[in-house]
């Protein structure tokens, strides 16, 4: 994501050029954009961003896994060719997780396919709020929860993912917010 947009620029041009500008926040899944396009305008990025994690919250736990499913494993095959979306490359490379010498690299594959077995979808987090060390602890600790935590877990670093995706694509005025940041967790979930 290089080129920037205004706030302003999205609430008031073309339902495709939105839906275009904004196709890459969420991995493999532009629909979401297309799914909040009518609910223009937004009076901040928070305004955006509730609509969207709302959007997909209010899917089924199958709609919610095959979006989950998009998502690569962290310091995975993918990241090691390099073969991920630009916005994943860049925030698995924060870590250095594409560069792993072969022992690391076995303990993230043994992690992500035990995940993977568990739950049935990857583990995500949002790598950016994270060290190495700390991302594998998170790991190593979410692995111990079950199926309904991790759906929720999953939204929640999903939400902050693109959140900071949203960030570093649009510009706000610099007039202060009066908004409230979103806080995935507390939205209501499918059963």
């Amino acid at each position: 994501m290089t080129e920037r947009f205004s706030l302003q620029h999205l609430d008031t041009c073309e339902p495709e050029v939105f839906c275009a500008a904004l196709a890459d926040i969420w991995e493999h899944a532009p629909w979401v954009a297309r799914k909040v396009v009518h609910q223009r305008p937004f009076t901040s990025i928070e305004a955006l961003h509730r609509a969207m994690v709302t959007a997909v919250a209010a899917l089924d736990e199958a709609e919610r896994v095959a979006l989950y499913a998009g998502h690569p494993d962290l310091a995975g095959e993918a990241a090691r060719r390099g073969t991920m979306t630009a916005s994943s490359v860049d925030e698995q490379s924060t870590l250095d997780l594409g560069h792993l010498d072969l022992q690391e690299a076995s303990r993230w594959d043994e992690l992500n396919r035990a995940y993977r077995t568990r739950f049935g979808f990857p583990f995500i987090l949002c790598i950016r709020r994270h060290t190495r060390a700390s991302a594998l602890h998170a790991f190593l600790r979410r692995l111990e929860n079950d199926r309904g935590t991790e759906l929720n877990h999953a939204l929640d670093e999903i939400a902050a993912i693109t959140r900071m995706r949203l960030d570093r694509l649009i510009s706000e005025p610099t007039e202060p917010s009066t908004s409230v940041p979103v806080q995935p967790s507390t939205l209501e979930s499918p059963p």
